[in-house]
């Protein structure tokens, strides 16, 4: 059920860093190197840039909370409450959003978590899919830097994809190219299809640009370029990685008049 609701223009995240300063954080193969960040003649027209804000860090949550049931699925949380979200997060959550990519690390170093995308109805929010996912290769911080290979903690709004193949039917602001998202020649063939489909993830980014484009409205040193985009089976330098279905449904589901935002991070600070 599509609920009507006013474009918010505030961004909550969580107090964090990301990568290096003209490269997708993505972007930056098991060896090194980089790839192009300049606009190509298929890119979309932007929209008017708005910048993203930030969130003080979350606290640690008290030893022993957990978001999942005993018999390992996701609750079903009621109209206020996102299942395995606590206060200071779900705070930050826009107040008209009605579609949450909730993202469930398995542990502060770990690189394995869980995506789950939650819709909110009059029954409270329910889950619409579930997939299995990559975070950092090194798990989740709060005070992210350069190279720490860390996922940010935070809730992001979501405005803005891409990739080398076309457009799969989004609502997001689509910017289609293979010399804006293919990887370069040297990468290893298991990450080749990364950048096949992406969506930005509105930390330290101008919403309404695409994915690729390179201002950075805290400063350079706190990167950019986080996104959700193809998994290759381990972890990345700060993105999240979906399989390919999960990717074509969430592009295909996501819709900006439900001012849909990402919340991620480790179970125990997403509870925080």
């Amino acid at each position: 059920m599509q609920i009507k609701s006013v474009r918010r223009t505030t961004v909550a995240a969580a107090v964090i860093g990301a990568f290096l300063v003209t490269l997708s954080a993505c972007a930056v193969a098991p060896g090194g190197g980089s790839k192009n960040g300049l606009p190509g003649p298929h890119a979309r027209a932007p929209r008017a840039p708005k910048a993203s804000g930030v969130l003080p860090a979350p606290r640690a949550a008290a030893a022993g909370q957990d978001w999942r049931q005993p018999d390992g699925s996701v609750p079903v949380g009621d109209p206020g409450r996102l299942p395995g979200v606590g206060g200071l997060l779900r705070a930050a959550i826009p107040a008209d959003t009605r579609q949450v990519v909730a993202v469930y690390g398995e542990g502060a170093d770990s690189a394995d978590s869980t995506v789950v995308l939650y819709t909110r109805e009059d029954r409270g929010w329910q889950p619409a899919g579930s997939w299995p996912a990559h975070n950092g290769r090194s798990g989740w911080t709060t005070d992210h830097h350069a190279g720490d290979g860390r996922s940010p903690v935070g809730v992001f709004t979501v405005t803005d994809a891409g990739g080398v193949l076309p457009d799969p039917g989004t609502r997001l602001s689509y910017a289609q190219g293979r010399d804006l998202y293919a990887p370069p020649h040297y990468w290893s063939p298991a990450y080749r299809h990364d950048f096949d489909y992406v969506i930005a993830i509105d930390y330290n980014r101008l919403r309404g640009t695409p994915p690729h484009d390179t201002t950075r409205p805290l400063g350079a040193a706190r990167g950019g370029a986080i996104w959700l985009h193809l998994d290759h089976g381990s972890g990345t330098s700060a993105c999240i990685g979906l399989p390919r279905e999960a990717m074509e449904y969430l592009l295909r589901t996501l819709d900006p008049a439900r001012d849909p935002v990402v919340v991620m991070g480790d179970r125990p600070s997403l509870l925080s």
